[in-house]
C-alpha cells in the first residue's frame, strides 16, 4: 500500500514538472527585440488605428482624441468569464509606461507580460504574431507620444480553471499559429498586403471566425472569415468571404467604400461593435484598405451555416 502511494506521488511530482516546463511561456529572440526602441511614430499611428487599440483600451464611447487615452476599463464578457481591458497608457505608476520596448514587443507577439506571466487571448496576440517586428517597434513608438492615463487596472472576474494563468502555455501550444491563414497561391502585392493586415494586426478573424473546442480553442480554419457567435455574447458576427450568401455581390470598391465611410452598397450604415472598427480603418490610406478589400475577394467563400 505505501509502495502504491509513494509510486502515486512520484508521478504527480513528476507530472508537475512536465506540466511546469510545457506551459513555460516563449518570449522572443534577443535579436528582434534588439530593435523595439528604433521604430517611427509616424508610421506607428497607421499599426495603432489598424490594430484597434482604442477600440478595447480608451474609454467605452470615446471620440476624436478621446481615443487616444488608453486608461482601459472596458468590461468584456465571454463564456470564461469578464475580462477588463488594462490600462496601457504610457502612465508609469498604472500603465505601461516603465515598460521596455522588449516587453511590449513580447506582449504583443507571444502574449508574455513583463513579469513572465501569459496574457490571455482576449488580448489578439494570437492575430499579432504575424506582425512584422518593424510594425510592432513603430506601435511602440507612436504609444510612448500618447498621453498617460492614472487609472488602476481591475481585475479579470474568472471562474475556475481560467484563473489559472499557466495553463495558458498549454492553449497557445495548440492554438497559436504564426503561419498565414490562407494559402493564396498568389504574388498580386495587393492581395498580400492585404492577407497581413487582416491576419495579422487588423485581427479580423479573432471575431469574424467561429473558434474549435466547443468555443475556447483556436480560429477555425476551415470556416475562415464565415462569422461565427459574438464574442461579447450577444447575436452573431456576419460571414466576411465572397460566398454569396456573405460578400459575395459586394465589389473590392464596395468594400473599401464600406471601410471608409461605414456606408454599405445600400447606403445602410455600419453598426454594432463594427462601428469602433470601422472608425478605426477610416484611418488608414486608401491603398491599405483596396489591399484589405482585395484579400476579401481572394479568399475561399464560406456558405453560411
Amino acid at each position: 500500500m505505501k509502495k502504491s502511494i509513494l509510486a502515486l506521488v512520484v508521478l504527480a511530482v513528476l507530472a508537475a514538472i512536465v506540466f511546469w516546463f510545457l506551459t513555460a511561456p516563449v518570449r522572443l529572440d534577443e535579436s528582434v527585440t534588439a530593435q523595439m526602441d528604433a521604430g517611427d511614430a509616424a508610421r506607428g499611428e497607421m499599426v495603432f488605428w489598424t490594430g484597434g487599440c482604442a477600440s478595447c483600451h480608451a474609454a467605452d464611447g470615446a471620440k476624436g482624441d478621446e481615443k487616444l487615452k488608453l486608461g482601459g476599463g472596458h468590461r468584456l464578457p465571454t463564456p470564461a468569464g469578464i475580462f477588463v481591458a488594462p490600462n496601457i497608457s504610457p502612465d508609469p505608476e498604472t500603465g505601461i509606461g516603465n515598460w521596455t520596448g522588449a516587453d511590449f514587443a513580447n506582449a504583443v507577439m507571444k502574449g508574455v507580460s513583463p513579469n513572465g506571466s501569459h496574457f490571455y487571448p482576449a488580448f489578439p496576440y494570437t492575430s499579432y504574431t504575424r506582425m512584422k517586428p518593424e510594425d510592432v517597434a513603430d506601435l511602440w513608438a507612436f504609444m510612448k507620444t500618447l498621453p498617460p492615463v492614472s487609472r488602476a487596472n481591475e481585475a479579470n472576474e474568472l471562474a475556475l480553471p481560467f484563473k489559472l494563468r499557466r495553463g495558458l502555455g498549454l492553449w497557445k501550444a495548440m492554438f497559436m499559429d504564426s503561419s498565414p491563414v490562407v494559402d493564396l497561391q498568389t504574388d498580386d502585392p495587393a492581395v498580400l498586403r492585404g492577407q497581413y493586415l487582416v491576419e495579422g494586426p487588423g485581427h479580423c478573424g479573432e471575431c469574424h471566425t467561429s473558434r474549435t473546442f466547443f468555443g475556447f480553442g483556436g480560429s477555425d480554419r476551415s470556416r475562415w472569415l464565415a462569422g461565427g457567435p459574438n464574442p461579447e455574447g450577444k447575436g452573431v458576427i456576419p460571414n466576411i468571404t465572397p460566398d454569396p450568401t456573405a460578400l459575395g455581390s459586394w465589389s473590392a470598391a464596395d468594400i473599401a467604400g464600406y471601410l471608409k465611410t461605414g456606408f454599405t452598397p445600400e447606403f445602410d450604415s455600419v453598426g454594432g461593435s463594427m462601428v469602433d472598427v470601422q472608425e478605426n480603418m477610416a484611418h488608414l490610406k486608401d491603398d491599405d484598405l483596396a489591399a484589405i478589400a482585395a484579400y476579401l475577394k481572394a479568399i475561399p467563400p464560406v456558405p453560411k451555416q
